[in-house]
């Protein structure tokens, strides 16, 4: 992740621009949302970890540096727990809430050293994200000494007047906001008001002295005023480099996830003589990215098909798109089941997409707006909120067609949610998530299916059964959930699951007490299976009593190592204050005595070593 912020920071300075407009922080615990592609998962830790090595990676706060820019948080905050997954809905949240998960990813961000956070639509406890005081200036600037600056999200300024209803004007809600805290308004006209706020005595002309201080120091350390223009020339050798190319297919391989693979059925054999690939995302270039993509040239993005042909050659490939996303008049079934019954396996490619074919339209916000009589593949990305997260058009009539056909069945979902998966976990022979793989995701899709990488990929948010059970995130607070009526309170693949084409051993646990609040976590991982792999080895904990609930299980560490058949490792792990702190009941961070569960294993649900440690 850090060496993708090299990347992108590279790319971005080399055409003129400054800043990034990530990374996400926002926990996501409802699939239903729009937005849920842009976040790093349900996990703090996770999060926190990975938001700071972007941050790291795009330049860590040192503007000085060639090709630094400045990091954006998104979005300040719990924008991702929405009401009913509506986008910019109410967040239900609690404060202690907000301080035990919400905001230490932002925090670790913080520290890495990003300088700008970005405002979110929604409003907590009745109060509008981008007018509220005491984020955007009692705890960020006061409590953290956050020296960055505060952008708005855009037109949510406005909205706290035309959506919030909690200023009669545009101009009283600009007032609020950068009396809040908020330096600039991204994109939107309400800050022009800010003049006439000034002139009538409703503001003090230093409040905006203050806003554009932040913003002007950093033009000053990148040294804007001295070099403002860049050589277009290097921007082409630039942007999409070989190595930039290489890098896209590492990530794109290290996040494909392998949820079943019945009888081993993969990897498959480069000797097979007929492929049947089918499926709306089997070969369509932009349904591979995430929202807000650019126009890409057909070559700049390799899609399933590709990656395929590339491992078998074309004459033993047969494609039928078979179905759209979710228009449900394109019907290519019955030319698929008999490109299959030719096969001797089916690789079929389904899911949903946010794709921008250019043809939607879109509000100013760059939210999509699903147009009546028109109907684009989007089911996911900025405005695109669902009620259910099943297939959409007639994916799941073409997955049960194609399963009657006897051929093996082996599933790939393209997604930027989790989608409901209880059929293809029945009845595949082996299920995948490539998530958005970007541009390189169709040679590192087929680099898995045939064993040229070993998937390593492990969720970073829950599956559910139903979106009756939402919320359904691994971390929820005591008391333990009991089964429903119809279905089992689990999720259907819980946080940090994932599959390899080999096994783990986990053995030999070691815990040594260095300090009160100190521990030396130490144990061994074995590779038992036929294949070299990685494995991600993951820490968890609970307070088994405390003053304030807490959460059955919570992720505090992992590690990812790469493993030779037959190989062994000893994993440790340092446990501090800072992993046993607990927000109490006066909202104070504080370490209580006691002891705390340890569990070490290979996913949430699938601990494979325990222990308990007194903490004085």
């Amino acid at each position: 992740v850090k060496e993708v912020g090299q990347v992108i920071a590279k790319e971005i300075r080399s055409q003129g621009g400054h800043i990034s407009y990530g990374p996400v922080l926002d926990l996501t615990r409802d699939p239903r949302w729009s937005r849920v592609e842009e976040t790093f998962g349900e996990d703090p830790v996770l999060s926190g970890i990975l938001g700071a090595s972007m941050v790291d990676g795009l330049g860590g706060g040192n503007l000085s540096q060639k090709y630094a820019t400045i990091a954006t948080l998104k979005h300040f905050l719990a924008y991702a727990v929405p009401e009913g997954g509506q986008n910019g809905n109410y967040a239900s949240v609690g404060i202690r809430d907000l301080h035990q998960n919400f905001l230490p990813p932002f925090r670790k961000a913080i520290d890495a050293g990003a300088l700008s956070v970005m405002t979110s639509y929604n409003s907590i406890d009745g109060i509008p994200c981008t007018s509220n005081h005491y984020l955007l200036t009692q705890l960020l600037r006061n409590e953290w000494k956050f020296c960055g600056f505060v952008v708005s999200d855009l037109y949510s300024i406005e909205g706290i007047h035309e959506s919030h209803f909690v200023a009669p004007t545009k101009e009283n809600a600009a007032i609020q906001s950068v009396m809040a805290g908020v330096d600039v308004d991204l994109g939107g006209d309400a800050y022009t008001n800010l003049c006439h706020a000034v002139q009538s005595g409703q503001m003090d002309k230093a409040v905006i002295d203050t806003a554009v201080c932040r913003v002007l120091r950093m033009k000053f350390e990148m040294g804007l005023f001295e070099h403002p223009y860049v050589d277009p020339k290097i921007a082409a050798k630039t942007v999409r480099r070989k190595e930039h190319i290489e890098l896209a297919r590492k990530i794109a391989q290290s996040s494909i996830t392998l949820l079943k693979n019945e009888n081993s059925i993969l990897p498959l054999s480069k000797t097979i003589n007929k492929v049947a690939v089918i499926g709306p995302n089997a070969d369509n270039r932009y349904n591979m990215l995430g929202d807000y993509t650019a126009p890409q040239e057909d070559s700049n993005v390799k899609t399933v098909l590709d990656g395929i042909i590339t491992k078998l050659s074309p004459s033993r490939v047969e494609y039928v798109r078979g179905c759209a996303i979710r228009d449900t008049t394109v019907n290519e079934i019955e030319q698929a089941i008999e490109a299959a019954r030719r096969s001797e396996v089916v690789i079929v490619v389904v899911g949903g997409s946010s794709a921008r074919d250019f043809k939607t339209s879109y509000k100013e916000t760059g939210a999509a707006v699903a147009e009546e009589g028109s109907v684009s593949d989007m089911e996911c990305g900025e405005g695109f909120d669902r009620a259910s997260l099943s297939l959409l058009g007639r994916q799941q009539e073409l997955l049960e067609s194609l399963q009657k056909t006897g051929k093996p069945l082996i599933v790939v979902y393209i997604e930027g949610r989790p989608l409901e998966k209880n059929w293809a976990s029945e009845y595949a022979d082996a299920l995948l998530t490539a998530y958005y793989p970007g541009q390189e995701g169709g040679n590192a899709i087929a680099d898995v299916l045939f064993g040229d990488y070993n998937p390593s990929g492990r969720l970073p948010i829950s599956v559910p059964r139903s979106v009756g059970q939402i919320p359904v995130y691994y971390n929820q607070k005591a008391p333990r959930n009991h089964d429903y009526v119809e279905v089992s309170s689990s999720p259907l693949y819980s946080f940090g699951y994932g599959m390899s084409y080999t096994t783990f051993e986990y053995s030999d646990l070691q815990v040594v007490q260095k300090s009160a609040r100190c521990f030396e976590v130490s144990f061994k991982v074995k590779n038992t299976g036929k294949y070299d792999g990685e494995e991600v080895a993951q820490l968890y904990m609970r307070d088994e009593y405390a003053s304030v609930v807490q959460p059955m299980k919570q992720l505090k560490h992992f590690e990812r190592f790469h493993l030779k058949k037959g190989e062994e490792k000893k994993v440790t792990f340092v446990l501090t204050e800072e992993d046993f702190f607990l927000v109490n009941y006066t909202l104070k961070k504080v370490v209580e005595s006691g002891n705390f569960h340890l569990m070490i294993g290979a996913a949430s649900n699938d601990i494979r070593l325990q222990n308990v440690i007194l903490v004085e």
